[in-house]
């Protein structure tokens, strides 16, 4: 779990030196990561769909090959189409391990899942907070290629634990429908007002930390932080996050998975707008806030799915929501960069986090209240 948030959301890290590497403009070069967003919450989405009735462990053992063999990639690349094909690739791999492991290990707890999830979840916390000075780290250090060459391949490793210790647990009851059954399930599953709302509360609840990565380094900077200081700054939201992880699933246990989401929701609200605020020390609780927020979001939302869906149709539901955070994040990446870049500030972007934000809650709370 640290090597699938982890590298998505450093894309903030990679724009400038990869712009250079490959002479792409960061603009455009937004539109990779885009993509890489795309696949990583779209296309595991949908592979977790039909994941239903696979072999976990194969699923898993795919992936890590696909993970194995990018991690060359870019000494063959050169292009800004071969950049697309290898980051799609790359956020489809990393997505659907995220949605396996997110999806099943939950299922090997009944009184205490919430607790669990959030233990589980520690793993992508530490992603958000290791990575992007790693990632930082290696391509300064390594330069563009060797650094991707070298972080791949240790998340290569990583993923093949995974594929030889993740499985479902063998008392738990497994989706044996159909292809033709789990599409006309989906169909009626999407005319629900319930599935409506929380498809867009959840895709948005996603949304708030893509775009606000888009920008959130270069929005440090510009307070005075150094390239190193930003990343590690932006990092700590990530760590700071591994404290709702944890407290958040026993918050979940204790008063409900809604309500201790919800909060998570109101939370991450609070640090946005502060972000607003010039001084030092205000950016100091913001990032705190958002952390926190963070971490309920990324964590709570499992639990909130298979209390409302039920757990049978496991990777299946986990991945139709992950489909909305993949629309999503086809926008958030240009959305954020082009905010800063046409308005030369951040306010409008930081608003616009805001919105999202506060978008999600009300779609949440309107579906969940509506059941």
């Amino acid at each position: 779990m640290v090597f699938t948030f982890g590298t998505p959301l450093s894309y903030g890290i990679f724009r400038q030196p990869f712009s250079e590497a490959f002479a792409v403009s960061p603009v455009v070069l937004s539109g990779v990561f885009s993509v890489m967003l795309c696949t990583f919450f779209i296309g595991s989405g949908i592979i977790g769909v039909f994941s239903a009735r696979l072999p976990i462990r194969g699923v898993l053992f795919v992936c890590t090959v696909a993970t194995g063999l990018l991690a060359p990639s870019l000494y063959a690349v050169e292009s800004y189409l071969g950049l697309t094909v290898v980051f799609a690739i790359l956020g489809l791999a990393l997505g659907t391990v995220f949605v396996l492991i997110a999806s099943v290990i939950p299922r090997w707890f009944e009184e205490r899942r919430g607790a669990a999830t959030g233990l589980i979840f520690v793993g992508n916390g530490l992603g958000l907070f290791l990575l992007p000075p790693i990632w930082e780290t290696a391509i300064t250090t390594l330069g563009v290629r060797r650094g991707f060459l070298v972080i791949m391949s240790v998340t290569a490793l990583a993923f093949l634990l995974a594929s030889s210790l993740c499985r479902r647990p063998r008392w738990a009851t497994q989706s044996t429908p159909t292809t033709a059954a789990l599409l006309s399930w989906v169909r009626q599953l999407s005319r629900t007002r319930t599935f409506q709302l929380l498809f867009v509360g959840l895709a948005l609840a996603f949304a708030w930390y893509q775009l606000l990565a888009a920008y959130a380094i270069d929005l440090f900077v510009a307070r005075g932080l150094t390239g190193t200081e930003a990343s590690t700054m932006f990092g700590l939201i990530g760590g700071v996050s591994i404290i709702s992880r944890i407290g958040g699933g026993y918050l979940a246990d204790a008063m409900g998975s809604r309500r201790a989401f919800l909060s998570s929701l109101g939370c991450a609200a609070v640090g946005i707008s502060l972000l607003l605020a010039p001084q030092y020390s205000v950016l100091a609780v913001a990032i705190f806030l958002v952390g926190l927020g963070l971490g309920g979001c990324a964590t709570l939302y499992i639990p909130l799915l298979l209390q409302i869906y039920g757990s049978e149709k496991d990777t299946a539901i986990i991945g139709i929501f992950n489909v909305g955070g993949g629309l999503g994040a086809l926008a958030m990446p240009p959305l954020g960069t082009a905010s800063v870049d046409y308005t030369d500030g951040y306010t409008v972007a930081i608003l616009l986090t805001l919105a999202v934000t506060l978008v999600s809650f009300w779609a949440v709370v309107s579906g969940t209240s509506s059941r």
